[in-house]
């Protein structure tokens, strides 16, 4: 991955360059953008220009030993650590990062823009509670304590640190302050609210801004899609290359469907189809149930935005507008605001294996119950 490989982000690739141009290289640096932007291919691209024998400019030659090796994700000195849980091969003290390399260079070298439900599905590990274990930041101290085989710089990559236990961010606060000589840590962040303010005041911040349509439409041209298409999913995505990506697959549409059933049961407060919808997100895997709670969060923000009259922000298209139209005329300021913070409430809980059923139908009743 190489500077040239983005689109956009001109000024965060600039601010990058000059860090190792002027020698102000900041051992922690966390890359922070919201999900579906180019936090994890700008580390990436950083990694590779730092690294770079005969780097040009404004970036890394691409064609050298080093950049050859950090593209394939197989240079001795790039570490990655990343969220994982067990499978049905690797289990108990076996779960880290080192052995789930060959399904994570498929996974950067072939969607480096991807998110963590694509990334779980890669591994094979959709009906599992994933995190970042106290075991893995003793792999982190291990790997660090020994010396560069051949780079530069030693570069250790934890990508969605906010996957971290108490426990194990607490376990690398020594060697994240003081990492032995040319050694840097690249944190890609997505959510710097769930990060440890030990972790977060240990770090040097890069902001990274959401891509723009433009940008979004190159990516998509990139992977042959239909410009008409692409300019379409990128208006609709808000700057989230995923969703884009989404749209195009027509998963969306499933979400549409699932959703508009979802709030018509609430609204008439049918518990028998609840309890059955209910039923249906146990058995549909954590990737089906974050999509749709996430796509409910994007349908309270339209309709806020038709509460408001601000129609021109609007972001959704087909049957999707009619509904909108209709729920907004029941949806006040504050029962989005209410609703909102019940599925951010639920996705938390999900995330730290909750039963999916019984948070489901929960967020159901209390729905029914405000929307009413």
């Amino acid at each position: 991955m190489r500077f040239q490989d983005i689109p956009g982000q001109e000024q965060t690739k600039i601010q990058l360059i000059q860090t190792v141009k002027n020698n102000k290289i900041a051992h922690a640096q966390l890359f922070l953008c919201k999900n579906g932007s180019a936090n994890l291919p700008l580390a990436l691209a950083y990694s590779s220009f730092l690294n770079c024998e005969q780097p040009t400019e404004n970036d890394s030659c691409g064609m050298c030993s080093s950049c050859s090796k950090i593209a394939k994700g197989i240079h001795p000195d790039m570490h990655f650590v990343y969220p994982i849980s067990s499978t049905k091969n690797i289990t108990g003290k076996d779960v880290i990062s080192t052995n789930f390399l060959k399904e994570w260079r498929n996974f950067i070298t072939t969607n480096p823009f991807g998110d963590l439900n694509q990334w779980i599905s890669t591994f094979g590990g959709e009906n599992k509670q994933v995190n970042i274990s106290k075991e893995e930041s003793r792999q982190i101290i291990k790997h660090l304590s020994l010396k560069a085989f051949e780079a530069k710089y030693k570069v250790m990559l934890i990508w969605l640190p906010e996957f971290m236990n108490a426990a194990s961010a607490n376990a690398i606060l020594k060697i994240l302050e003081e990492p032995p000589d040319k050694t840097i840590f690249l944190l890609v962040c997505n959510d710097e609210e769930q990060l440890l303010t030990t972790i977060l005041s240990r770090t040097q911040i890069v902001n990274i801004t959401n891509f723009n349509d433009e940008d979004i439409v190159n990516l998509l041209v990139r992977e042959n899609i239909d410009n008409e298409k692409a300019v379409r999913a990128a208006h609709l995505a808000d700057g989230n290359f995923n969703e884009a990506l989404a749209l195009l697959e027509g998963t969306d549409e499933d979400n549409n469907e699932l959703f508009r059933s979802w709030m018509r049961y609430c609204f008439t407060q049918d518990f028998t189809n609840l309890v059955e919808l209910a039923e249906y997100f146990q058995k549909s895997g954590k990737v089906i149930q974050r999509s749709l709670l996430q796509y409910g969060l994007s349908m309270m923000r339209e309709s806020l935005l038709a509460t408001s009259g601000t129609n021109a922000l609007h972001r959704v298209h087909g049957e999707e507008v009619k509904f909108i139209e209709n729920f907004s005329k029941i949806m006040t300021f504050e029962k989005v605001e209410k609703c909102n913070s019940l599925i951010n409430n639920t996705l938390y809980h999900l995330d730290r294996n909750a039963n999916p059923k019984i948070s489901f139908l929960n967020l159901s009743l209390q729905i029914a119950r405000f929307i009413k």
